[in-house]
């Protein structure tokens, strides 16, 4: 069958009168976000929205409203609901055969149907293309998948593994069209062509989207009630310019990543006309170790900085209520969180600290330079990083530099190996412990991280999976973490809420995002209750 992609070129003149006022207020009914998120294509990163390649929450954002999946997560954090499938399940007591069955007349946004044949083509080409940005690795369980009839997908798996209903709710599972998707490479640039709840038209500069204009797709079939026609994501410099457009009406939703400032001017203004609504968040953050690295490649070193840095000190000068201090990989709120760090450090401590450095015969002060991203999450990042060189510098065990870096080239950068202790955020897949400990301490993980325990790549994370009845899993889980505390390869610092400030025409606004800060435009609207 000979399909075309005329999804983009059909909204092509509706769409323009949006794209042609991105400095200006809302048009009509278009509901228009601001976010300081920035996405950029690269000889590096040549493929920002390809379903196997990307891997990062700006990127999935925009694949979540366009790539439709077999199931979805919606508001809560419950079992993903089938999507593109009418029905999904385990038909084994293992967890080693899945089977899901499509809608029926499911078509892409340009009219062409969609058959099972184009979900195997799908996965199988992430799988095969490995892109390094690792987003592959969700799908490492996957031994074959098998189509029966047009509607009909089975996957066999490997080993047992009880997240995969998660895994295949998020974009790298996304069904693409063969006749626009090639095989064999990935698909450059900014097009997206799917079945998602919206078609997606895209402004870019200087290699990098400056709007992204989403229009309700007419031929979509799922669980998802769209409650807008259009909405446009607006990117701005920073937090205060996206800030000043909400004020001035240019924008109707401020998203992510406002400051701590800003939060804090928002709560206590009483002007009704600007709501501003927190919910909970999984977000983390942690400094990643190239174990390999001279510096650090001792346990020891990286055992002295985690007795050292002060979480609450951290949490409270630089983002006060926004955040919370943080003693593992996975956050308080998910199942098998444990307090791994705070059991083995306790408290900040220099002198546990220095002896700890003494008995491994570590020379003091240890010098090292700590890596942050300028423009990924929020200007605050660059206080913080000034902050844990302060901490680290006045125990005397270190001599700390810090360097920022914008995300294009950092991202390239650490995945080589060139930084030797990097700051990260971490905005869950999906929201289950094992996407917190797995693309961290797996083969082909995200981080590309040297670091490598058999026990919890062969033993633990295999085991943990195997449990159909997650919190049944929590000794295992517990197990990892504290493995991790023990070996330091990285080190959690903190964990977020999430904050939108809206005008107050707009409903909808407290299900923006989800708890895995996946964005939810279909839940906006202009005088409607979502």
């Amino acid at each position: 069958m000979n399909r075309t992609p005329v999804a983009l070129l059909a909204v092509a003149g509706l769409l323009a009168p949006a794209l042609t006022a991105c400095g200006g207020p809302p048009i009509d009914d278009v509901i228009v976000l601001g976010t300081t998120d920035t996405l950029s294509a690269s000889k590096e990163a040549p493929a920002p929205l390809d379903p196997a390649f990307a891997y990062d929450v700006t990127s999935w954002n925009i694949l979540r409203q366009t790539v439709q999946t077999l199931l979805i997560q919606h508001r809560d954090e419950g079992e993903p609901v089938p999507e593109a499938a009418e029905s999904c399940g385990f038909t084994d007591s293992r967890s080693e055969r899945y089977v899901c069955i499509l809608r029926k007349d499911l078509t892409f946004a340009n009219g062409d149907p969609i058959t099972a044949s184009d979900v195997k083509y799908s996965i199988d080409r992430a799988r095969a293309l490995k892109s390094d940005s690792g987003v592959f690795a969700l799908l490492s369980t996957i031994d074959t998948v098998e189509t029966r009839g047009d509607r009909e997908v089975v996957f066999h798996l490997k080993i047992p593994d009880a997240t995969l209903p998660f895994k295949l709710s998020t974009p790298v599972a996304g069904i693409v069209d063969p006749d626009i998707y090639d095989k064999k490479k990935l698909r450059g640039g900014f097009e997206v062509d799917g079945s998602g709840p919206y078609m997606l038209r895209t402004e870019i500069f200087d290699h990098k989207l400056v709007s992204a204009v989403f229009t309700k797709n007419p031929n979509y079939q799922g669980s998802l009630k769209v409650n807008n026609d259009r909405v446009e994501l607006r990117s701005f410099q920073d937090a205060d310019e996206m800030g000043a457009a909400l004020n001035k009406g240019r924008i109707d939703v401020m998203t992510r990543t406002m400051l701590p400032a800003q939060i804090d001017r928002l709560t206590a203004d009483s002007d009704a006309k600007i709501d501003l609504i927190d919910t909970p968040g999984r977000e983390i953050r942690y400094l990643a170790f190239n174990t390999n690295a001279p510096a650090v490649k001792s346990k020891a070193v990286r055992q002295a900085m985690a007795q050292v840095i002060d979480r609450a000190e951290l949490v409270t000068i630089v983002y006060r209520s926004q955040a919370e201090p943080l003693y593992s990989l996975v956050p308080a709120g998910v199942t098998g969180h444990s307090n791994s760090f705070f059991n083995k450090y306790g408290d900040p401590d220099v002198g546990k600290a220095k002896s700890l450095l003494e008995r491994a015969g570590i020379t003091t002060p240890v010098k090292l330079t700590l890596h942050y991203t300028t423009d990924h999450y929020g200007a605050a990042t660059e206080t913080e990083f000034e902050l844990l060189k302060l901490q680290l510098n006045d125990s005397g065990l270190f001599v700390v530099d810090i360097k920022g870096t914008p995300w294009e080239k950092f991202r390239v950068r650490e995945k080589k190996g060139e930084y030797e202790v990097y700051g990260m955020g971490w905005f869950p897949d999906f929201p289950d412990p094992d996407n917190y400990l797995a693309p961290f301490l797996d083969k082909d993980n995200f981080l590309g991280s040297p670091y490598s325990n058999s026990v919890i790549r062969n033993t633990l994370i295999p085991g943990s999976r195997r449990a159909t009845n997650r919190p049944s899993a929590s000794i295992m889980l517990t197990r990892i973490q504290d493995i991790v505390a023990n070996d330091v390869p990285v080190l959690p610092l903190w964990q977020s809420k999430q904050y939108v400030a809206a005008n107050d025409a707009v409903t909808g606004t407290a299900y923006t995002f989800n708890s895995c800060s996946t964005l939810q435009l279909w839940e906006l609207s202009r005088g409607l209750s979502s």
